[in-house]
């Protein structure tokens, strides 16, 4: 899951956009779980992460924006495929931008991989945004950092971040580390980092009332009125 927000003029009323590439796997579930926190004033589109040979899946195809090579801090990255889905996401706001979405009104999020990508791309986009969900994942490239965001547009974009403690793919650890990270990149106080007891590599209720809570706050509907 990764996610994409922004806003899009109708008639007199501004109307927040959500744009969430999901993998094909995972498209019910979180479909389902944003259904549930669903605004009135937010539309979702959900692009599809494509399906590729993944490294630690032993080679066989799944859906992925890009490759993983390991789980530990110190794996080596596919730095090629990380940028390459970038520029992808960072095509998808380019494109609503020119539909005439102001690019403040944009949220990029995502789950795991989804959110380690928005991640990066809010760092990396010359595009100033609302800010990001980040759920369950990390900071990819980081040691790129803080070069590759020395001119980033989003220094004071907002940042929800939330992460299980009982997370046993993406380890907990990951997600305190790149809140730190995040703190040193961006302005501290924009950044939430909630964590939820006895949470897997998964989402629950009380985090997805803090996604909506989120959104809502940043992408409040708008009236010309």
């Amino acid at each position: 899951l990764c996610a994409v927000c922004a806003a899009i003029t109708c008639q007199r009323l501004y109307l927040p956009l959500c744009l969430l590439p999901v993998k094909p796997l995972q498209r019910h579930g979180w479909a389902e779980a944003f259904a549930g926190i669903r605004l009135p004033h937010v539309k979702y589109i959900c692009p599809h992460a494509p399906t590729m040979p993944v490294s630690l899946n032993m080679r066989m195809s799944m859906p992925s924006w890009f490759d993983i090579y390991g789980l530990s801090p110190d794996a080596d990255e596919d730095e090629t495929g990380i940028k390459r889905a970038s520029e992808n996401i960072k095509a998808l706001i380019d494109q609503e931008v020119k539909n005439g979405i102001p690019s403040h009104r944009i949220i990029l999020g995502g789950f795991s991989q989804g959110g380690a990508l928005s991640l990066y791309t809010a760092l990396t986009t010359q595009q100033k945004i609302a800010g990001v969900v980040a759920l369950s994942c990390w900071l990819p490239l980081r040691k790129s950092f803080p070069q590759a965001s020395a001119n980033s547009a989003n220094k004071d974009m907002h940042v929800l971040q939330c992460h299980g403690d009982s997370d046993p793919l993406v380890p907990f650890m990951f997600g305190t580390q790149t809140a730190e990270k995040m703190k040193s990149l961006i302005n501290p106080s924009n950044i939430t980092f909630k964590s939820y007891r006895g949470l897997p590599h998964s989402a629950c209720p009380e985090e997805m009332v803090d996604v909506k809570r989120f959104i809502e706050k940043q992408l409040p509907a708008i009236s010309d009125e």
